[in-house]
């Protein structure tokens, strides 16, 4: 049987060199991915459809282009799966549902007539989109049919489930994922890959299944922070007349990991929640990375958590419930025994809520924003957990409180694996930056990847 964990996978950013080199070619990349599509995901299920022949036909034309020279973009070649949240045009985006509940509930066109504008800039870049990936229901907790390629008797997270899989079986060099609450950073920890969750409105939602608009944060999921930021250098963008994007300039993250800072970063360790609901093997798991950076130079400290943080859980939850109501609320209340009773029932809540409770839910949100900032005082970056342990079986898709407070505060996060549970599950650290902060956060981030690797080949 072939393995579905690659001992040695090949990471975006070599496969682009190699590209370029001529090592390899897009063809050769995207038949590898295939082929492991083919072997390992009748097991693990993590493609709602495959496009082979279209991406065999893609590849082709880049290697055309390269023979005579010139590459499409910093992307050429690179297999990508796209979570099927996202329009692609001329494929269907179901949403982990049907796509007739995606048309009535949202108002898009089935199949989509045109790409989203992160698959737009994902294509320019020369990347070749090779499937579409499982989601759960409306991007939300119920579980999917996706399994984790570690153990197929435990959940892969969610709502991310395919593409975090799909990344980590080889079936694909990188993968788009969403998050409102964990959906990008539980997976990828669960799934034991990195998963990138940039700045609120950093990556444009034009083209996304909207779950909550003050929460949705479209990012990467790939095998490390080199390739994350390969994949933000494309995916950050602002989109004129679309008043959720941020137009906060992007000097470029591979620039700023070519150009690290001569000082070990400041970490923060966070106390509070992130302690509180953590498991032994996380714990331990956690300890160990910062022992082993504070032996190499980092600086450790443990900032206090701001008023108003033990109560992020409750307003996240209303602002993710009355998102969902305003989105659901033409389509719902007819066809409520469409919805699977996780999903149906956070819409319901949504519609009960009073509007004050939102507006008070909105002032918090915006409040702690800038509260957390204080956290930053002292340090270059947050230092929490991903998840609060190894992925759980398949009947959930795991904890999110972990993840929640920064899709809520907006602030980027990049996660990546630092140990395994006894039972041999992924775990995985999650830094926090300050907001806009991707290249400080990604220096770092790179730092405490690189000295865990040399510690461990050590």
């Amino acid at each position: 049987m072939t393995s579905l964990i690659p001992p040695n996978p090949t990471t975006l950013v070599e496969a682009a060199a190699a590209v370029r080199t001529g090592e390899t070619t897009a063809t050769e990349l995207v038949s590898e991915c295939l082929d492991r599509i083919e072997s390992c995901d009748g097991q693990v299920q993590a493609f709602v459809s495959v496009q082979a022949c279209e991406a065999l036909e893609r590849a082709a034309e880049l290697d055309s282009l390269a023979e005579s020279g010139q590459f499409a973009g910093p992307l050429h070649g690179i297999p990508v799966a796209i979570k099927d949240i996202v329009d692609v045009a001329g494929l269907p985006t179901a949403a982990g549902v049907s796509i007739e509940s995606v048309a009535a509930t949202t108002g898009r066109p089935q199949p989509a007539k045109q790409d989203a504008a992160l698959v737009s800039r994902l294509k320019q870049a020369g990347a070749v989109l090779i499937g579409k990936t499982v989601t759960t229901p409306f991007a939300c907790f119920d579980p999917p049919p996706t399994k984790n390629p570690h153990d197929l008797n435990r959940t892969p997270g969610g709502s991310s489930s395919g593409s975090a899989a799909a990344v980590a079986t080889g079936m694909c060099l990188a993968a788009i994922g969403s998050q409102t609450g964990g959906s990008i950073t539980r997976p990828a920890a669960f799934c034991g890959v990195a998963g990138a969750k940039p700045s609120l409105g950093r990556v444009p939602c034009a083209g996304v299944v909207p779950i909550s608009e003050h929460l949705d944060h479209p990012g990467p999921i790939a095998h490390g922070v080199a390739d994350l930021a390969a994949m933000l250098d494309v995916l950050i963008s602002h989109l004129p007349g679309d008043p959720t994007s941020n137009d906060t300039p992007h000097p470029g993250l591979i620039a700023a990991l070519a150009s690290m800072p001569g000082t070990s970063p400041r970490l923060g360790r966070l106390g509070g929640l992130f302690a509180e609901k953590a498991d032994a093997d996380t714990t331990a798991a956690l300890d160990h990375s910062l022992s082993t950076w504070e032996a190499a130079g980092a600086r450790v400290s443990q900032p206090g958590l701001p008023p108003g943080f033990d109560e992020v859980l409750e307003h996240h939850r209303i602002v993710l419930v009355a998102g969902l109501a305003a989105n659901h609320q033409q389509y719902y209340p007819d066809h409520a025994d469409e919805y699977p009773e996780g999903l149906g029932g956070l819409v319901a809540e949504g519609l009960d809520f009073r509007m004050t409770r939102f507006i008070e839910a909105r002032r918090h949100q915006m409040q702690l924003g800038a509260d957390i900032l204080d956290c930053f005082s002292e340090c270059d970056v947050l230092v929490c957990p991903a998840a609060v342990g190894g992925a759980p079986d398949t009947s959930t898709t795991g904890d999110p409180s972990m993840n929640a407070p920064w899709s809520y505060t907006g602030l980027p996060t990049v996660s990546f694996p630092i140990g395994k549970t006894d039972q041999g599950m992924p775990l995985a650290v999650q830094l926090v930056g300050r907001p806009n902060g991707e290249s400080g956060l990604f220096q770092a981030a790179a730092w405490c990847e690189d000295t865990l690797r040399a510690a461990q080949m050590s």
